[in-house]
């Protein structure tokens, strides 16, 4: 795609790479083909071929974001199927956080809109302040029949009751080996420490089982891709830069042999730290480390540990494997999941069209209702067609996302490979 950037533009870094991303674009539009919106929508604008046009124009012509481009820009789910189907190469990633950063400095959103995104923002990235109005929302979800439809349907994601913790909060859970063979930082995450604790203790006891020292540092909570997403450029830099510098103090002290993510979303920001900090000299070579370390759960197992799985002759599950958008487009982590479930010696299930989002898409469920609850829908839809006994997946988003539209169990990739090598059944699928 030709540019017209002017010397003087491109002096700006951030102008300098969003130009070189937009010219490996040559309009073919085999992305919208892909694009969960434009599937929906029909519109041109709806599609990655149509955002690129309206980031290219605001940046060439240093025009701030309209209400229209804004519509168009926060409808994109930044699941990255187009970057899986671009043939050209173009990082969709790093030019729409551009195009969402340009948004949100350059246009005055409504009041009430606002306020709303500012809640989201300070609320879910901390895990405190989040399992607060988790409890200060329960007496208000028995009245929600009352509030706007907007309101009433946010309410729904917030659990009605917060599981209990079983392993007790500690800096490091030692190997139980007798020789240490890997030790790993662990990322527990914000939102799913509070509603979904079960996650972070399965990968602790997996790893802990296999010989590796998990170290969770206290400070670290949120990855920062929540305030990123929103295009709240300065409080997501706080997040990294405090990530970051912990981790890299830990690698330099006490040593780490990789950062575990279980929640892609999360994942996907932290190997992108290195582009994110590439024009930071002081940040750029510890941004690099951090991101050189990070590995999914699923991905790490794969690649470094031998795991002796327990054969089960009672039952034999059908299980369907939803892969994550961040996990299959993001970071291209993909088969590794799948081949670790089978080897559980249960039979695992193509879920038709799962390369289309479930609707998730981290606060996407919340601000576009309407386009979540469509793809949603075609997930559910798509699950029931080939009725599996529960569902497998990696990302607590979707987790809570298809949950909201099913009955079929739902759990953590890393609990099934977790009970299938010792560790206990998990909570969800008692009943099956």
């Amino acid at each position: 795609m030709q540019t017209t950037f002017s010397e003087t533009q491109l002096k700006n870094k951030d102008n300098n790479s969003s130009e070189k991303i937009i010219r490996k674009c040559v309009h073919c539009g085999m992305c919208n083909a892909t694009c969960p919106t434009y599937k929906i929508i029909g519109d041109e604008l709806d599609g990655p071929r149509g955002r690129i046009y309206l980031i290219k124009d605001m940046l060439e012509n240093n025009k701030p974001a309209s209400k229209k481009i804004a519509k168009h820009i926060d409808r994109c789910l930044s699941c990255y199927a187009c970057m899986t189907t671009c043939p050209s190469g173009v990082n969709y990633m790093h030019l729409i956080d551009h195009g969402r950063n340009h948004v949100e400095a350059t246009y005055k959103r409504p009041l009430l809109e606002r306020i709303f995104r500012s809640i989201l923002s300070f609320v879910l990235p901390n895990a405190f302040i989040f399992r607060i109005v988790a409890h200060l929302t329960k007496p208000i979800k028995l009245i929600s029949f009352l509030l706007p439809s907007f309101l009433k349907n946010s309410l729904k994601f917030m659990p009605l009751n917060l599981p209990g913790k079983k392993l007790a909060e500690q800096k490091n859970y030692p190997s139980k080996l007798k020789k240490t063979v890997a030790r790993v930082a662990l990322l527990t995450g914000c939102v799913q420490r509070v509603i979904s604790p079960q996650i972070n203790e399965a990968t602790i006891r997996l790893l802990n089982r296999n010989g590796v020292e998990v170290v969770v540092i206290p400070e670290i909570e949120c990855c920062g891709s929540l305030n990123h997403h929103l295009g709240k450029k300065d409080l997501a830099h706080k997040s990294f830069v405090k990530n970051i510098d912990a981790w890299h103090k830990e690698y330099l002290e006490n040593g780490l042999d990789a950062i575990i993510s279980n929640t892609s979303g999360c994942g996907t920001t932290l190997k992108d730290y290195e582009f994110i900090f590439r024009n930071d000299k002081e940040m750029k070579k510890k941004a690099k480390k951090i991101s050189e370390l990070t590995k999914d759960i699923t991905e790490y197992l794969s690649e470094n540990i031998k795991l002796e799985f327990k054969k089960d002759d009672k039952s034999k599950y059908k299980i369907a494997y939803h892969s994550p958008c961040s996990m299959q487009h993001g970071q291209k982590v993909h088969h590794q999941p799948i081949h670790l479930i089978k080897k559980t010696g249960h039979t695992v299930l193509d879920i038709p069209d799962g390369h289309i989002c479930c609707g998730s898409a981290g606060t996407y469920n919340i601000l576009q209702q309407k386009i979540a609850k469509t793809l949603l829908n075609e997930k559910v839809e798509n699950i029931k067609k080939i009725s599996p006994d529960f569902i497998s997946t990696g990302n607590i988003g979707c987790m809570t996302q298809i949950s909201s539209g099913t009955s079929i169990p739902i759990v953590h990739t890393v609990e099934i490979i977790d009970w299938f090598t010792g560790g206990p059944k998990p909570q969800n699928l008692k009943n099956i």
